[in-house]
């Protein structure tokens, strides 16, 4: 129920009308939910189909589109606090967010990127695709997922791996582009990715002029092809709640269906809308129906009440895109970083981040009390990463190894984990937020705000800060050997040409640049299994001091003595000697 204020009901009533009119197998899928659960998830669809309609409505030239888009969002921005709107679908989205307790900020990047896509969108390749379309349906689906969470249901609603899941929704993606290319090519709009229509020459000019040929046909039969294995995922529901799990197995059956539509629409894909035949859907949804009743029926729900909490906090969107980040805090001395010029500046500084433990047995504490210190001294280095401009800063956070220590001390470092990500003190920083680990093992509370804190801070052009959990340096090559040996059991790879960027193209984070100062603390002299790939060529830099006893200013340090040190690469000396910097802090 959604209370009685008429206007709240009226707001929700419309949600649900247009999604039973614009999408009738995403309502069909709602349907499948129990019914407390529909009224948020119809205010969620209707928000996310607003914006579209704003952003494609060719009536209007894209400026003013764009403009229509930024107000929408700029609304719901100073609404969202408010807890109440005068536009019907932000009202049923502001209630929404306030009564589960929904953190929209993850969803600003996904809105903002309607509106840039009023300009038009071209893709050079499947690479660049596939991050505009997970960018724009993963914050969506993380919505879904923790009202799933919220509502107590035993499994949150995820996947196994990251890999599968947003695999996943490529085909959702795919799919849904090639549903509607008829209406996109009559707009001038081809969303494929250049590598695709080269792979099929002219299919790309027929398409223009809506030209029906034997390219075009190929390109769609390889694509529907495409689509339908994304979408195919054997382990998508594995160790899911039944409910949940009859959703995804529904969805994906329906998706098969409308690309079976696509097939074999022929030459009418052009013209119209393809659609599954009714007595397939009713094919579909009819055991569904049955399957998803009683897996809901053996399930307490959580559901909180209608009103909103007339006290506390309510939700925001996300900070306003005219809002400047703040520069850190000077060191509490005083202190100023050394003035070192960006060209001899390390690009990537990589820290094993050594002795917590230790500093706290020295003063009879336990050691979870010497990781909370160290969490300290990770806000502080950020600082110092900050005042000297450095691009990446990686932290070896908690390694595959570390699941061998005490039980207590292993269940300390998640939790203070889980609360620095929800307490997220870099906020106001240009701090990128970045994670390279693996997610089996780790609690899905916090994979899910792990990716919450990359989604969220994924357009900041700072600091990269990439942190290493459940990482392990042969586990990361073990994982890049096993995709390389994939794609050339697929045959997109002839194992007697394999090079060292095919490598690199395949590591978990092909992103991650190669590592140029590797320093440790904690007195050690080990690489302890940490990016052993990207470090090849870095210089080491060693430091007695326990990591809670450290600040900016070793890292200052650190970089000051990199600047000194002739980086070769196994070639002769430099004749030009390293650029002199004013010492700072000696660690």
């Amino acid at each position: 129920m959604i209370g009685d204020d008429p206007a709240l009901r009226a707001a929700y009533r419309l949600c649900r009308l247009r999604t039973r009119r614009q999408d009738p197998a995403e309502y069909a899928l709602i349907q499948l939910v129990p019914a407390p659960l529909r009224p948020a998830l119809h205010a969620l669809w209707a928000a996310a189909n607003a914006l579209d309609d704003l952003g494609d409505d060719r009536t209007a030239p894209a400026a003013e589109r764009a403009a229509r888009v930024e107000e929408w969002i700029t609304a719901l921005h100073r609404e969202l606090p408010a807890g109440t709107s005068p536009d019907p679908i932000r009202h049923a989205l502001v209630h929404t967010a306030a009564r589960w307790r929904l953190d929209l900020s993850e969803l600003h990047a996904a809105m903002t990127q309607v509106r840039d896509d009023t300009q038009g969108r071209h893709f050079t390749d499947w690479t660049e695709w596939r991050t505009w379309g997970r960018d724009n349906l993963l914050p969506w689906f993380g919505q879904v997922r923790t009202l799933f969470d919220r509502a107590g249901v035993p499994v949150a609603l995820r996947l196994d791996t990251r890999e599968t899941y947003e695999e996943f929704l490529d085909g959702v993606r795919l799919t849904d582009i090639l549903t509607d290319l008829s209406a996109d090519l009559a707009q001038g709009d081809l969303l494929l990715p250049g590598e695709v229509l080269d792979q099929h020459p002219a299919s790309a000019a027929d398409l223009a002029h809506r030209r029906w040929s034997p390219a075009v046909s190929a390109l769609i039969t390889h694509l529907t092809g495409l689509a339908r294995r994304w979408v195919t995922q054997e382990g998508l529901s594995r160790g899911m709640h039944p409910g949940p799990a009859t959703v995804l197995h529904t969805m994906a059956a329906l998706l098969r269906a409308q690309l079976d539509a696509i097939d074999t629409a022929g030459p009418a894909l052009l013209q119209a809308r393809p659609r599954p035949a009714p007595l397939t859907r009713a094919r579909i949804l009819a055991p569904a129906r049955a399957r998803a009743a009683l897996a809901w029926s053996l399930t307490p729900l959580t559901v909180p009440p209608a009103h909103q909490p007339a006290h506390g906090s309510r939700p925001t969107l996300a900070r306003p895109a005219h809002t400047a980040f703040r520069p850190p805090p000077p060191h509490p001395s005083g202190e100023r970083p050394p003035e070192i010029a960006p060209t001899h500046l390390p690009t990537h500084v990589a820290v094993i981040m050594d002795g917590n433990g230790r500093w706290a047995q020295q003063r009879g504490l336990p050691r979870h009390e010497g990781h909370r210190a160290g969490a300290t001294a990770v806000r502080e280095v950020v600082h110092g990463a900050l005042d000297i401009g450095l691009r990446h800063l990686t932290l070896y956070t908690f390694s595959t190894e570390n699941w061998h220590r005490d039980t207590e001390e292993v269940d300390a470092i998640l939790d203070l984990l889980r609360s620095e990500l929800v307490d997220d003190p870099f906020r106001d920083l240009d701090v990128r937020m970045g994670w390279h680990g693996r997610a089996g093992r780790l609690p899905p509370d916090l994979v899910d705000l792990l990716h919450l804190r990359e989604r969220t801070t994924r357009t900041r052009s700072g600091l990269t800060l990439t942190m290493c959990i459940d990482y392990g340096g042969r586990d990361e090559i073990t994982r890049t050997a096993a995709a390389l040996a994939r794609r050339t059991r697929a045959g997109h790879l002839d194992p007697d040409l394999i090079t060292e960027d095919d490598f690199a193209r395949h590591l978990p984070r092909p992103d991650l640049p190669d590592v140029d100062l590797l320093w440790r603390t904690g007195g050690e002299h080990r690489v302890s299994n940490f990016l052993p790939w990207h470090t090849a060529y870095a210089e080491l830099h060693f430091t007695p001091r326990l990591w809670p006893d450290t600040d900016r200013r070793d890292l200052w340090q650190a970089v000051t003595t990199y600047t000194h040190r002739q980086r070769r690469h196994g070639t002769t000396p430099a004749t030009a000697g390293p650029l002199p910097t004013r010492s700072p802090h000696a660690g």
